[in-house]
């Protein structure tokens, strides 16, 4: 199932249930900016009740502090929720700064989508 994507002025969402997986494809740069389109489309992932999330980004994605901080809050929710989260898509700069920030204890980091499902089934 693919739902209408949430489009703001930078970013675009797509968000796709396979399994138990929910997965917002994240077009565009990450920033305080993109609050309204990241809530919307984490609040439309949670209407579909999933048990897990996959957040998918562009390799050439730029997110500044402002961006981390939403991420961060979205997966602090879902950790309240009991949902477990994984990120894939991100360059590697991004990929050593999220660990560094410890968002790592929320989400587990991925290489591409399709190792990000396999985690996600098996965990």
């Amino acid at each position: 199932m693919v739902k209408t994507p949430i489009m703001q002025s930078q970013n675009v969402i797509q968000l796709k249930k396979q399994g138990t997986v929910i997965v917002l494809h994240v077009k565009g740069n990450v920033t305080v900016g993109s609050e309204t389109c990241l809530k919307q489309a984490y609040s439309e992932a949670n209407a579909l009740d999933a048990p897990c999330l996959l957040l998918v980004f562009e390799e050439s994605a730029y997110i500044n502090s402002g961006g981390i901080a939403l991420l961060i809050q979205l997966m602090a929710e879902s950790r309240r929720r009991g949902q477990k989260v994984a990120i894939a898509g991100l360059s590697r700069h991004y990929r050593k700064i999220f660990n560094m920030l410890g968002i790592t204890k929320f989400a587990t980091m991925c290489d591409d989508a399709d190792n990000a499902l396999r985690d996600l089934a098996t965990s």
